[in-house]
This record gives C-alpha cells, sequence and structure tokens, in this order.
C-alpha cells in the first residue's frame, strides 16, 4: 500500500503517550536504583558484592531479552506483547519493594528487566506502526519519544534521590505500580493490535536461547571485569562464551527459513550506523552519568537529592531540545542532525575531563550539562528514524530490539572500561600520596576522555558512513526490504 493511502490511526496520539510514559518507567529504573543502593544494603544488610547484583541482574535480563522481546512483538502482536510486558515489568517492581532479602531483590529485579526487555522494543514498534504514513507528524512523534529516552536516565537519578530522602527506597518501585496498572487497563482501548498479518509465526526456540545466553554471558562478563580484571580467567571465559554462543547464532540464522533477526537487515546502511552510534552512545551516557554521580557525591559532597537535581539541567534541556530536533530533521534531514548532536556530546565529555576537585555547579557542569541536553535529543531521534524508517512494518520490533540491545550492550562495555581506568587511576595516585579528591578527580578525567572518543567516533561515523537520502524523512517515505 503506498504511504499516500495509508489512514492515518485516529488514536495514534494517545498512544504515543501512553508508550512514551512506559518507556519512561523502563529507562528510570536504570538508574533510579543507584541512588537507592545505601539504604537498601542497610536495610537488608545486605553485603557489598550482593549489592551490586541489584543493579547487574535487572541489566542482565534486559539486554539478554531485547531481541527475543522485539521479534514476539513482531510475531504475536505489538499491543499484546506490550501489556505482557507490562504485566512482568509492574509485577516485578511489586515484588522489589515487598523484598525481604537480598536474594529475593535481585530475583525479582531481573523479572523486572525482562519484562521491560519485552516492553522497550515493543514501544518504538508501535510508534513506528501508529505513524507510519510517514512525513514531519512521524518525526514529531519520535522527537516526543526522543524527549523521553533522553531525559529518563537523567531523570532516574533525580525522582530516586527525592523518594528515598522522603519516602525510603521502597518507592522508587513502588511508584511503578499504579502507573502500570493504568498503562495496562488504557493499552486496549488507545493502541492497536499492530499484529503483521500473513506473516512467519515460527520461532527457533534454539536460536532465541543461543543469543539470549550469549548476551547475558557478555555483559556478566563487562559488568563484573572491573572487580574480576580484564584479563582474569572469569572475565576471559563467560567473554569467550558469549562470543561462541553468537557466532553459533548467526550460523544458525543464516540457514533457517525462520530467522530469528533478519541478517539482510544490516545490508541497510542506515540500520547499520544507527546500531553503531547506539552502542557508543550507549557506552558514554551509562558510564558517564555513573562516573558523574560519584564526582558529585563522592568529589563536591553532594547528596543524592542534590545530585538528581543537579541533572535537571540535562533533563529538563532533553524534552525542548526534542521538538528543535525533530523540526530540523524534517527541514535538514537525519545526517546533520545526529552530527550536530554527537558534536555536542563530546565537547561536554572533553569539558568533563577537566573538572577539578574543588568544583562548583554553575561553574564546571551546567554548561556540559545543558550541551548534553540538547545533544542527546539531537541524536535519540535521527537515530531511531535511522533505525526504523527503512525497515518494513513487519520487522519493526526487531529493528526495535537491535538498536536498544546496541545500546545495552554498548552501555555494560562502557561502564566497564571508564570504570576500569578510573580505578585504576585513582589507586595509583593515592599510592603516590595524592589527596582522596584530587586522585578521584584525576581517575575520572581520565575515564571522560574515553566517553568523549566513543561521542567523536560516533560522528566520524555518521559523516564518512551515513548519507542524507538513506533516511528518507518526508511525506510518503519508502521502506526497504530484504532486496534493499
Amino acid at each position: 500500500m503506498e504511504a499516500s493511502t495509508i489512514v492515518p490511526d485516529p488514536r495514534r496520539w494517545h498512544a504515543l503517550a501512553l508508550v512514551c510514559v512506559a518507556f519512561f518507567m523502563v529507562v528510570l529504573d536504570v538508574a533510579i536504583v543507584n541512588v537507592a543502593l545505601p539504604s537498601i544494603q542497610t536495610d537488608l544488610e545486605i553485603s557489598q558484592d550482593t549489592l551490586q547484583w541489584i543493579v547487574t541482574a535487572y541489566s542482565l535480563a534486559f539486554g539478554g531479552f531485547l531481541l527475543l522481546g522485539g521479534r514476539a512483538a513482531d510475531l504475536f502482536g505489538r499491543r499484546r506483547v506490550f501489556m505482557v510486558g507490562m504485566v512482568l515489568f509492574t509485577g516485578g517492581s511489586l515484588a522489589c519493594a515487598l523484598a525481604n532479602s537480598g536474594t529475593a531483590l535481585i530475583i525479582f529485579r531481573a523479572i523486572q528487566g525482562f519484562g521491560g526487555a519485552i516492553v522497550s522494543p515493543a514501544t518504538l514498534a508501535i510508534i513506528s506502526a501508529a505513524f507510519r504514513h510517514g512525513g514531519a507528524e512521524r518525526n514529531k512523534a519520535f522527537g516526543i519519544w526522543g524527549g523521553v529516552a533522553g531525559s529518563g536516565a537523567a531523570a532516574g537519578v533525580l525522582l530516586g534521590g527525592v523518594l528515598v530522602e522522603y519516602l525510603g527506597w521502597e518507592w522508587i518501585f513502588l511508584v511503578n505500580v499504579p502507573v502500570g496498572i493504568a498503562i495496562f487497563a488504557l493499552a486496549p482501548w488507545l493502541i492497536s493490535e499492530g499484529r503483521v498479518e500473513g506473516a512467519d509465526r515460527r520461532v527457533d526456540p534454539l536460536a532465541a536461547v543461543l543469543v539470549t545466553a550469549g548476551l547475558v554471558s557478555f555483559v556478566y562478563a563487562m559488568s563484573e571485569a572491573p572487580d574480576a580484571g580484564w584479563l582474569s580467567g572469569q572475565t576471559f571465559l563467560f567473554t569467550a562464551i558469549a562470543v561462541v554462543l553468537i557466532a553459533v547464532f548467526l550460523w544458525r540464522e543464516l540457514r533457517t527459513d525462520a530467522p530469528l533477526v533478519p541478517l539482510w537487515i544490516f545490508r541497510l546502511r542506515p540500520v547499520t550506523v544507527a546500531n553503531a552510534v547506539g552502542a557508543l552512545l550507549g557506552g558514554a551516557i551509562f558510564g558517564g552519568f555513573f562516573l558523574l554521580t560519584l564526582y558529585m557525591q563522592q568529589v563536591l559532597g553532594y547528596s543524592a537529592l542534590e545530585a538528581g537535581v543537579a541533572f535537571l539541567a540535562t533533563a529538563g534541556t532533553t524534552i525542548p531540545a526534542a521538538a528543535i530536533s525533530q523540526a530540523l530533521v524534517t527541514r535538514m534531514g537525519v545526517k546533520p542532525v545526529m552530527t550536530t548532536g554527537l558534536f555536542l556530546m563530546t565537547f561536554s565529555y572533553l569539558w568533563f575531563t577537566q573538572l577539578p576537585a574543588d568544583g562548583t555547579f554553575w561553574t564546571n557542569l551546567f554548561i556540559p550539562y545543558l550541551a548534553s541536553g540538547f545533544g542527546l535529543a539531537f541524536i535519540f531521534i535521527p537515530l531511531s528514524l535511522a533505525a526504523l524508517t527503512v525497515v518494513e512494518d513487519r520487522i519493526s520490533g526487531i529493528s526495535s530490539g537491535l538498536l536498544n540491545t546496541s545500546q545495552q550492550i554498548g552501555g555494560a562495555l562502557g561502564v566497564a572500561i571508564m570504570a576500569t581506568i578510573s580505578t585504576t587511576h585513582t589507586e595509583t595516585l593515592l599510592g603516590e600520596g595524592k589527596p582522596p579528591g584530587e586522585a578521584l578527580t584525576s581517575g575520572f578525567n581520565w575515564a571522560f576522555w574515553v566517553a568523549a572518543g566513543f561521542m567523536l567516533s560516533g560522528a566520524l561515523i555518521t559523516i564518512l558512513v551515513l548519507r542524507n537520502r538513506d533516511v528518507p524523512t518526508h511525506e510518503g517515505a519508502a521502506v526497504a526490504g530484504p532486496a534493499g
């Protein structure tokens, strides 16, 4: 069917609002738990080694099941899969709040992450299907989604600080419950099913197991590398397992007529660029927010609430900047807007390489926080358009899952690399007798060079590989299939 003959879904804007709220919750929960960890440790009497698993369990399940969640949305209906994901995420959140031991909390965090892995790719697929007529309206929809995506992690630190400070750590999970119930109740009324008629609904369970186990193994190896050591037997073993599992998965995908991930999708230049840039962006953001939170609390002496409020300069800027980004994408195309965003992020991280031990918010953090708010909006929107605009509706879920997976894998790798560099350099300086604040700051400075390198690499890939005409952003944009 030609794009010009497609009748727009009359509920599309309501559906957009609903799935954006759901996605905001999922993104929020990646970051919100960090500020609550000291309270959780005291309350549940958890050891330091066990404590990190509260974060790792979520990221393992979330990163590992994204591809499966994306494919399920394409095969069984986006609304149906979205609602199943919301049940798991909301139920997991309630169970986390009621957990009375560290072990129980870790298990329920994994369930929560699994639900998030189902919800996340379904949201983008629902938006892509609801606005499949393309043009400025679709760009605007992705602009709204991009504002939510870019501000979610920063807002998580703020909201987590407020909830922990005034209500207790349980509320970082309880707050999801009424919102999740409302989303589940409204979904049948506001979201079209989105099931692709006539599609081959066979699923290769072995392929699903292989790719999920491979991704989980890799995320685990990267998450544990700073503590276990990059050259340790544990890191090598789990990385090797991941490589073997993914290799077998790819070999199997090439030989089946019902692949979990249609590998021809990587012949589409925008999809390949979007996933490469998404991985680099994930590395910079995950690692950057992690280190900035430590800098503000361990060096500048901020409370969890004060650190959260400081991130408002980024979170509060991303949403209005998203409106500018989508307008520029419609007028200029994907490539120049995404390149601008990547250079803004490079600028911010280069600034962070010069942070002093006696810094202040207005002098040392406000400007790069503001620039990164614009940068995130200028990246997320064209990135999403590049990943989804050129693919057929029947595989928009798996394309969304791929993009989210790239960001999660990049995030795990980014945190591991940046934390290792920071910790190693800090320990060296402490051994030389440097004051703790100065040693910590210098370690953070070194790590931010990595984040700046990630963003500069993303800009160069965009400039050298992507062509502006590769991603049509006008009305009636066409999509590509296997022969594209």
